[in-house]
């Protein structure tokens, strides 16, 4: 990414208060929407704390999803090279740059705004992003992080803040009932941890749960013949009917429950075993042994 300079002693932040949050709501016409996932951080430590645990410095591009109305842009800002936020609402989007001019003026070229769906973004502008930090739409966050991780091979690291359960859902390990589609996904990808637990009250709206912190560090994912699309189908099909044998839930996508038995034993995985009990790479080596009459 080239050297970059140290942020001079003036490049500082003025972080948005509770009541700024709510002033500045108002101003735009904004009420927080279920359908957008929106509940804004307007607590300072908090912000603080996600920067702080991502571990971004001034050589990082971040890229952020949901900014919202500014908090936790503003709080990274100070420490990293450039933060480009994606914002699905226009209302939003349009008013993030002249917040950011008014309580950081001189951070205010570190910005770029894209107003587009984290979901469906095609391309992220700019230098090449190096992390991902963000508060996730609670109603998106697993589709979110899949489609970044992949859609961005430079990112090295990710903390994002996600509903608890979901937390739970994206870092557990193999043999547990929570571990499912977005574990195994997820560690196509990365490795993952909990990096923290968040209360309600630093929302605004407050959300009926809580929330937790996940930091994922990128790692190479498993050597296999087989191209991750495939993978995951093997994943997904696993899980569709979590409470079957993997011989039993794999019948279709191998065609028969016989060819998937075939498949399975061929890739030295137990067909009476079922897909809780399986780490990514065995779901790799599954995708390569499907009956090349069905693939």
């Amino acid at each position: 990414m080239g050297v970059t300079q140290t942020p001079a002693p003036d490049d500082r932040s003025r972080l948005l208060t509770p009541a700024d949050v709510r002033v500045l709501a108002e101003r735009l016409g904004v009420r927080p929407t279920k359908t957008l996932g929106q509940n804004f951080v307007i607590d300072h430590g908090t912000v603080r704390r996600i920067v702080r645990v991502a571990g971004v410095g001034e050589d990082d591009v971040v890229v952020e999803v949901g900014p919202g109305l500014g908090s936790l842009t503003l709080a990274l800002l100070p420490h990293v090279r450039r933060v480009t936020a994606i914002e699905i609402d226009p209302v939003l989007a349009e008013a993030l740059p002249g917040t950011v001019a008014e309580h950081a003026p001189g951070l205010a070229d570190r910005l770029t705004v894209v107003r587009d769906d984290a979901m469906r973004v095609a391309e992220v502008p700019g230098p090449a992003p190096t992390a991902l930090v963000a508060n996730l739409p609670y109603n998106v966050s697993v589709p979110v992080l899949l489609h970044l991780l992949e859609l961005l091979p430079s990112l090295e690291r990710v903390l994002v803040m996600v509903q608890s359960e979901v937390a739970d859902r994206i870092t557990a390990a193999p043999g547990g009932r929570i571990y499912g589609v977005p574990s195994a996904k997820v560690a196509w990808y990365a490795a993952a941890r909990r990096a923290g637990a968040v209360g309600r009250n630093v929302f605004w709206p407050a959300p009926n749960v809580d929330s937790g912190l996940v930091e994922l560090v990128r790692r190479t994912p498993p050597e296999t013949r087989a191209t991750r699309e495939e993978v995951f189908r093997v994943i997904d099909a696993a899980f569709a009917q979590r409470r079957k044998t993997l011989r039993a839930a794999l019948a279709g996508w191998a065609g028969s429950a016989p060819a998937a038995e075939r498949a399975l034993r061929a890739a030295g995985v137990d067909p009476g075993a079922r897909g809780e009990s399986l780490r990514v790479e065995d779901f790799a080596a599954i995708a390569e042994h499907r009956p090349a009459a069905d693939g």
